[in-house]
């Protein structure tokens, strides 16, 4: 039997409360490589613009790149710390975006898939205790196929917290960038009130 054949027998005999379980599990499935996909662009993209920001600072421009997510925050007349400050904790909350949906995801993901085996083996053994007939043979495939669930639900937290963690990463390559540049403007704006 091929594997498609086999999903299609199992969706033929699943119940409607093991399908929501797996529909459940197919979503979050989606909105992990979603928003792996999605904020890996946009983070590799941002890391790109803060890199190249800080090199031009290292490099003598009085400045942070226009494209720098501090050049709202920064002048060169001067600059506060705090609004320094503000601005950097607005680039850490947008850095981190999205990442406390992939940390619910890898949570509860594998408390769903098991909700559904213990639901489905249930039902089996209340089939099973009407039926009267309780051999092997009628218990394993059924218990087997309660337990796509918990395989499921673990299937799909483990890219999710992998992804969670590869993008945590990012982020906070991306914040230690935007702290570099906030460093070297505090200490210009220093520079400048000494001189």
């Amino acid at each position: 039997m091929s594997p498609f054949e086999l999903v299609i027998n199992f969706f033929a005999r699943s119940n409607f409360f093991t399908l929501v379980i797996m529909l459940w599990l197919s979503i979050y499935f989606i909105i992990t490589f979603g928003i792996l996909f999605s904020r890996h662009l946009y983070l590799t993209h941002w890391l790109s613009v803060e890199k190249n920001s800080l090199e031009s600072m290292l490099m003598g421009a009085k400045n942070v790149r226009d494209d720098s997510i501090l050049r709202k925050c920064s002048s060169v007349s001067g600059t506060s710390e705090k609004l320094l400050n503000v601005c950097k904790n607005v680039a850490e909350k947008n850095a981190t975006s999205a990442l406390w949906m992939l940390s619910i995801i890898a949570s509860t993901a594998p408390f769903i898939g098991l909700f559904g085996t213990v639901v489905s083996i249930l039902e089996t053994f209340s089939g099973l205790g009407q039926s009267g007939s309780a051999s092997l043979g009628v218990i394993a495939p059924a218990i087997s196929e309660a337990l796509v669930a918990t395989a499921a639900g673990i299937f799909v937290a483990i890219p999710a917290y992998s992804a969670n963690l590869f993008l945590r990463r990012k982020a906070y390559e991306v914040i230690v960038y935007v702290q570099r540049e906030v460093d070297i403007l505090l200490s210009s704006n220093e520079t400048k009130r000494d001189s």
